[in-house]
């Protein structure tokens, strides 16, 4: 073939390649906007907080319908991040809290899709099958470009991204951080508050004597 048959033949290509990629495009539906209160995932976090994270309904129906159920059970409230890989995710979602559990609900179909795993995308952890996602997620640290396409991608951080990378780090954690409630926006939740923390036990202001502190009166010798 010749020089200009060649260059034409590779123009003809990138033209097709661009037609195609132009209509997966227009055959993606709409996000839903950021002021859409329904799809405002909220997490209180005990490292201080409040993150939100923008649920994407358009390119995974099922996790974002499963995360709103599951929210409004009250399922994730207290639950801890079981395992923090610093520079990488946050994985939470847990009620064992390592790594094993889920919810009582079935597992899902996965769900892979466009989205990519930047900073602050949250995804659905799955085991080695690729429909077991059920109610773990995590949120991407740094970007991790070769998980894409590989889990569900269901929404990014657009707030309180500061509190995540407050999360305790390690696999398991020493001391986790947990979430203290998590709720949809539209459900009007009240302000953040943080995580109770029982006080410590009062003391009495004088203690009472323990039986054997006292040291045991002098016996007087005998008179002969």
């Amino acid at each position: 073939m010749r020089p200009f048959a060649l260059l034409a033949a590779a123009l003809a290509a990138t033209a097709s390649v661009a037609a195609s990629a132009q209509v997966t495009t227009q055959d993606r539906l709409p996000a839903p906007p950021l002021t859409d209160k329904s799809n405002v995932w909220v997490l209180d976090l005990s490292t201080g907080g409040r993150v939100e994270v923008a649920l994407r309904p358009d390119v995974a129906p099922k996790m974002v319908e499963r995360i709103k159920t599951l929210t409004r059970q009250h399922f994730y409230d207290g639950l801890t991040f079981h395992r923090v890989i610093d520079g990488f995710m946050a994985q939470g979602g847990d009620p064992r809290g390592d790594g094993t559990g889920g919810s009582t609900l079935p597992d899902l179909p996965a769900e892979f899709n466009y989205l990519p795993h930047v900073r602050g995308a949250v995804a659905a952890a799955r085991a080695e099958k690729e429909d077991s996602a059920n109610s773990q997620f995590y949120i991407v640290l740094q970007p991790r470009f070769q998980l894409d396409k590989k889990y569900t991608v269901f929404g990014r951080v657009t707030t309180g991204m500061n509190y995540v990378d407050l999360i305790e780090k390690g696999e398991p954690p020493q001391n986790p951080s947990r979430i203290v409630h998590a709720y949809i926006a539209s459900d009007n939740p009240l302000a953040y508050q943080p995580l109770a923390v029982a006080p410590p036990p009062t003391l009495p202001a004088t203690l009472p004597t323990l039986p054997g502190t006292q040291p045991a009166p002098k016996k007087r010798a005998a008179r002969r």
